[in-house]
């Protein structure tokens, strides 16, 4: 008999099923109860926003604006939510949409020839993906991360709080495979989709912000080579992946990148995201991996091109008129412009204004490397204030112009009603044959254009592989090394390879070439600093020309550099050349480069055939040469000049000095860095000054390479570790153009300070006549670190030597050549075994008077002496352009032992040297020529500011002139006009550096209508000191005789300069009779404790003036 269940048995099944709902409702409140309070946070914040509008009196624009911004995110991000959702539900029902779409089903012997299907790939994929995720996540988290935080203090506690690559896969829609172009490589194109559910994201603690990604859609073509292919495992060498064109790219942010989505910012995002992605996988740019050894990875990365597009960019016709007048009604035209575009490169034509139908007819140049499949793609626009409006674009594959050569017509822009483009294409060819060059370099001289592009004859490609045994930096520290390479004013730098002296670099770069025989190619090897050089070369093209296919493999020895210091590079040039050209049809609108230079003669070239051969066959050969008659120093050789620096103060600098503990704040013991490339000095340290003065200077031989900058860096001294007090950079370039400059600069990378500099660019002049000056105007420049100012540079070009003596038991020297000048001396390279090295180096001394020092040349093998020779710099004031280039005969050497040398001197002249040079040169002329009557006329620019003549002749504070005369022995006539003495005193005040008086600049006028005078106290310069302190002056006037002082003024005071800057206006009611009869009595005061002291003085009669002219000018002051 079967058992009843009791009332607790039947009772229990329900009560557990009653517990389990009442659990499941409770969840459910809670989260209702969340969302509800969500929804109350929402609106108590969009309630908070009305109320501090109206609390602090904002404008409801205010409100207004936030509203769209809001509005604008919110569709954007649900755009890109719903393309999403779309790409999800395309990938997972791809067979149902398509047929859908085509409203029937395919045939099964449809197939497509260029693609072909790769389902068995998309199926390994779809199996290895969390693998793959997981992989991807450990290099996220173990290797990226750890690198992101210590590149910055502030990301220290960066993390990647999720990682996950989801589960849809990248799929492969497609493969084509290239066989044909090269039998030593595979080329597939894969064309890729991914549409990935990932989730990444990141945090970084310390300042609670969170960022993320939820969902990527990428779709593109990825290039993979495989190269090169080899007979042992793995067959293949390198794999090398890219895209030919730019990949489409969509992001779902999440977090605080949301606001990537904000309109304006959205577009900004996405193109600098796709610029970023571009400069390391779309075309020029390429990843390769080695999967095997020895293998040049720089020449796999960027190798030659297939070819280079020369583009015309004609003229367009027909484009929409996108300006518009008066609301609409009335339609205007366009200010069209066109965007170039192939791959990675990228231009932009000029705007030409008002019209539809623009002319450019501008060119430019473009490297192909994979064809068919790199694209040229052009786009137009309207030039407007706010956003450009778009006028169409167009697309062609360059294959076509490879295929045809020249292209030459008119193309339908797309996307727009219409409009219409017209270019030439011409597509150029690499040869290895240097006699194409003459043909390249006709046909761009009749090549015309509005930009500014010149046409290129060939283009180079400089494989930068690796160095040996650089200079270690100063500590015996290992250097961090990069590589500048630079031809004209195109610069790539390398990667920077840390703490080694044998760096490896393996990069790559590719320049356009104009007329390899005018041009240089020009290699610095420096400290990650930029400013420390370890090394520089310089190569003409011209050798290239003569080289074995136009190219150098091997190694160069590094100039100023260690003494076996080198550097290995491949160099490659190529003749562009353009087969469907016919030049005779061409017409000649420049002269060629290649033709015969004035002044070259049959001789000169048989000699250089002569010299080559010679070279080529070796010593010892049956060929006897006659020798060079002058050396081979290119052109750029004797161009360097001389920076001449000089530290004068710094303001307001930041105390690092403390005491008790940082409760009392002390001063500071400043000195100064000055890095000029390899060159560097220090001043000395001024204790407990934050106004410090040096009244230093240094001189510094530079070139004219591009990128090169003068460092200044401030320092405290301390026991322990110098404190920083800022930096400055000033360009050569800058310094160059301005000629002299002399300001104040504000410190970097400080709260405050600022620095006071003259720097002076000094180019060498081949004229001695101006030599005296120069060294008369030196010996004015006094500086506290008794540096003596140098009036030359001297350039010495070391070409070769003849027939040196051979060492004991008839062995070949290995010499090398010593050069000293004053104290400086410079050692060449070694050239081993060899009567008749050839060294083509050259060297740069200062000199600091030319008619005293002479140069010393030792020829040397290790420590035995080959030759010697002493040659007196006075022998090149006397020669022309100040010039020697010939062969000297070698003393203590054998009886034909000669050096062949090319010295040349440059006179160093300053605005200080050419200011005196031209006053004397004016005092010289004859006393009784005539002199044109200077009169005043209102005028505040220094260049013409002039003294009246009763000031210069009458007034015994202005001494000026004759001071200056006396001094320089000028002889001034009494019996000369003031107008003379007037002229000379205008010379003279263009520039007051020989004599650096203080001066005051005033202005004086006496406005007849209102019956009052007008005194404008604009400035002074030059102020003396008189104690350690800098001055806090003031002006105080009086106009004399004035018995109750109702006339004096004073202005306001100025701390701490010698230039101060006032523009104080005073105005004196009183008739123009009685002004006339006033004497202005100014003086110049410094604030001294409680008293003042006086620093200048100016007293003249204003009856001397004629006051109803407006004079302004500047006034010597009579030093107390």
């Amino acid at each position: 008999m079967d058992r009843k269940p009791s009332a607790r048995e039947e009772g229990a099944p329900t009560s557990v099923s009653g517990t389990s709902e009442e659990a499941g409702a409770s969840s459910l409140a809670v989260t209702d109860m969340m969302a509800l309070f969500t929804r109350f946070g929402k609106t108590l914040l969009w309630l908070m926003l009305i109320y501090l509008t109206g609390y602090f009196g904002l404008s409801v624009s205010f409100l207004v604006f936030g509203l769209v911004l809001w509005m604008g995110w919110k569709m954007r991000r649900e755009n890109k939510l719903s393309k999403l959702r779309d790409a999800f539900y395309l990938l997972e029902n791809e067979e149902t949409v398509t047929r859908k779409r085509v409203n029937k089903s395919l045939p099964a012997w449809i197939n497509f020839q260029d693609l072909e299907r790769a389902d068995w790939l998309n199926k390994v994929l779809q199996q290895a993906w969390p693998f793959v995720g997981q992989y991807l996540e450990k290099l996220l988290v173990n290797s990226i991360a750890p690198i992101i935080r210590s590149s910055n203090n502030h990301l220290q506690t960066f993390a990647f709080t999720k990682v996950s690559f989801g589960v849809k896969p990248l799929k492969v829609h497609g493969v084509q495979v290239h066989t044909g172009t090269d039998k030593r490589q595979v080329t597939l194109d894969l064309h890729i989709s991914y549409i990935g559910d990932c989730e990444i994201n990141v945090e970084v603690k310390k300042y609670f912000c969170k960022a993320g990604v939820n969902g990527i859609q990428l779709h593109g073509m990825l290039r993979v080579i495989l190269e090169p292919l080899i007979g042992n495992m793995p067959l293949v060498g390198a794999v090398t992946m890219f895209f030919i064109r730019r990949p489409v790219l969509d992001i779902n942010w999440t977090g605080l990148t949301n606001l990537l989505d904000v309109p304006g910012l959205s577009s900004k995002s996405d193109t600098v995201l796709m610029d970023t992605i571009a400069s390391f996988l779309v075309l020029p740019n390429r990843i390769t991996c080695p999967l095997v050894g020895e293998l040049h990875v720089a020449e796999l990365r960027s190798p030659l091109p297939r070819g280079i597009v020369r583009i015309h960019l004609i003229e367009a016709a027909s484009l929409e008129s996108k300006d518009t007048y008066v609301k609409g009604f009335i339609k205007g035209k366009s200010d069209p412009y066109a965007i170039v575009r192939v791959g990675t490169q990228t231009f932009m034509s000029k705007t030409i204004s008002e019209t539809v139908n623009p002319k450019w007819n501008e060119m430019y140049e473009v490297i192909v490397h994979e064809v068919p499949g790199q694209l040229l793609e052009i786009e137009m626009f309207d030039k407007d204030p706010d956003q450009d409006d778009f006028l169409g674009r167009m697309q062609l594959d360059l294959g076509e112009v490879m295929k045809n050569q020249i292209v030459e017509e008119w193309f339908t822009l797309k996307d727009v009603e219409r409009g219409k483009v017209r270019l030439k294409l011409e597509w150029l060819s690499l040869y290895s044959d240097p006699a194409k060059l003459e043909q390249a370099l006709i046909v761009n001289n009749s090549i015309t254009v509005q930009n500014s592009e010149e046409p290129s004859a060939a283009i180079m490609v400089v494989y930068v592989d690796q160095a040996q045994e650089l200079p270690l930096k100063q500590g015996n520290r290992e250097p961090n090394a990069l590589v500048q390479v630079s031809l004209l004013d195109k610069t790539f730098e390398s990667r920077t390879v840390y703490n080694t002296h044998a760096p490896i670099w393996e990069d790559a770069f590719t320049f356009f070439v104009q007329n390899p025989n005018q041009q240089d190619l020009d290699i610095q090897v420096k400290d990650d600093d930029r400013q420390l050089s370890l090394g520089s070369l310089s190569i003409s093209l011209s050798q290239l020309l003569t080289s074995p296919d136009m190219s150098f493999d091997q190694w160069f020895p590094l100039e100023h550099s260690g003494r076996n210091s080198q550097i290995y590079l491949k160099i490659i040039m190529r003749v562009l050349i353009s087969e469907m050209v016919d030049l005779e049809k061409l017409p000649r609108t420049r002269k060629s480069t290649l033709e015969q230079k004035p002044g070259s003669t049959k001789s000169d070239k048989i000699n250089l055939t002569a010299a080559k051969l010679v070279e080529a066959a070796g010593v010892g050969s049956l060929i006897q040469a006659p020798l060079p008659t002058e050396s081979s120093a290119p052109s750029s050789v004797g161009t360097e000049g001389v920076i001449r620096i000089h530290l004068l103060e710094a303001e307001n600098l930041i105390a690092k000095d403390n005491f008790m503990k940082g409760m009392v704040k002390g001063k500071s013991d400043p000195y100064v860095k000055v890095r000029a490339g390899a060159q560097s000095f220090r001043s000395k340290t001024i204790k407990e000054n934050l106004n410090p003065k040096w009244h230093e200077m240094y001189e510094i031989i530079v070139n004219h390479i591009p990128g090169q900058e003068l460092e200044f860096e401030l320092f405290d001294k301390d026991i322990d570790k110098d404190d920083f007090l800022g930096r400055l950079k000033i360009s050569y370039k800058d310094i160059m153009n301005s000629k002299v400059l002399d300001e104040w600069f504000m410190l970097n990378d400080v709260k405050s300070g600022k620095l006071h500099l003259k720097l002076e660019w000094l180019p060498p002049g081949m004229d001695s006549v101006i030599l005296d000056q120069v060294l008369q105007a030196n010996s004015t420049i006094f500086a506290q670190n008794e540096v003596e100012p140098s009036a030359a540079i001297l350039t010495v070009y070391l070409d070769r030597t003849h027939e040196l003596p051979m060492k004991k038991g008839k062995k070949l020297p290995s010499p090398m050549v010593q050069i000293t000048v004053n104290r400086t001396s410079f050692k060449s390279q070694v050239i081993n075994s060899t009567e008749l090295p050839i060294w083509e180096e050259s060297f740069s001394f200062l000199v600091g008077n030319p008619k005293l020092e002479r140069m010393e040349v030792q020829v040397k093998d290790d420590s035995h002496v080959l030759g010697t020779l002493t040659l007196p710099l006075s022998q090149l004031l006397a020669s022309k352009n100040l010039t020697l280039d010939k062969w000297f005969q070698l003393e203590n050497s054998g009886p034909n032992s000669k050096i062949m040398l090319k010295v040349m001197l440059g006179i160093l002249v300053s605005e200080h040297s050419r200011e005196l040079y031209s006053i004397q040169t004016m005092a010289q002329e004859p006393a009784n020529c005539e002199v044109e009557n200077v009169t005043f006329s209102p005028s505040v620019s220094d260049e013409s500011e002039l003294k009246p003549i009763s000031s210069l002749v009458n007034d015994p504070s202005n001494h000026s002139v004759s001071s200056f005369a006396s001094e320089h022995n000028i002889n001034i006539s009494t019996s000369e006009s003031a107008s003379s003495e007037l002229d000379l005193r205008q010379r003279m005040n263009r520039k007051m550096d020989v004599l650096e008086s203080p001066q005051i600049k005033l202005t004086l006028q006496y406005n007849v209508q209102q019956g009052r005078l007008l005194l404008v106290v604009h400035s002074c310069r030059n102020l003396k000191l008189h104690s350690k302190e800098i001055p806090d002056s003031y002006v105080s006037l009086i106009l004399l005789p004035d018995k109750n002082r109702v006339t004096k003024r004073k202005t306001s005071v100025k701390k701490k300069t010698i230039n101060p800057e006032y523009n104080d206006k005073f105005e004196f009611e009183m008739p123009l009779e009685e002004a006339q009869k006033k004497k202005l009595d100014l003086t110049v005061k410094s604030n001294v404790s409680f008293m003042s002291r006086e620093i200048g003085k100016l007293c003249f009669d204003l009856s001397q003036l004629n006051l109803t002219q407006e004079i302004t000018q500047w006034f010597d002051l009579k030093e107390e």
